[in-house]
């Protein structure tokens, strides 16, 4: 799902001469994917130029992250859940509005503060160059967190 309303392999963006393997992770968001391309790991280790060592410990730090969204999502449907529940009674109950807001508050901080602690070990694990291609990278939105 591109942005633009060229047409480039039938996904409408336009990007001249671009090979699908790479113009796919350029562009398409997959629901669920923490870095906003199918397969973090093996776009980063390619763009990045990692060793296998750094490969091993990026999918530790890439897992971790995607653990804590994907808990972010549970919070979110029970969340979701208590609003239900607050507007459906002959009362709005305030009280678990409340409790959901606290929910969805507590869920995005946990997921902020995995993100700063992700991206500092993304930076340790990192050599300078590797570490100017990465920052290119999330300044452009070419990989989101």
């Amino acid at each position: 799902m591109c942005h633009s309303s060229h047409a480039h392999r039938g996904c409408g963006c336009g990007a001249p001469g671009a090979e699908w393997s790479t113009h796919r992770y350029q562009h398409h968001h997959y629901p669920g994917e923490s870095f906003g391309v199918r397969r973090p790991l093996r776009f980063l280790a390619w763009k990045l130029g990692l060793e296998e060592p750094q490969v091993v410990d990026l999918a530790t730090i890439l897992n971790d992250l995607r653990t804590e969204r994907a808990q972010s999502e549970v919070d979110d449907r029970r969340a979701l859940a208590l609003l239900a529940d607050a507007a459906q009674g002959e009362s709005f109950d305030r009280d678990k509005a409340a409790e959901a807001a606290r929910l969805r508050t507590r869920s995005a901080e946990r997921v902020q503060e995995k993100v700063v602690d992700s991206l500092a070990r993304i930076h340790a694990l990192l050599n300078a160059d590797q570490r100017g291609r990465f920052a290119y990278l999330l300044r452009t939105g070419t990989v989101l967190m």
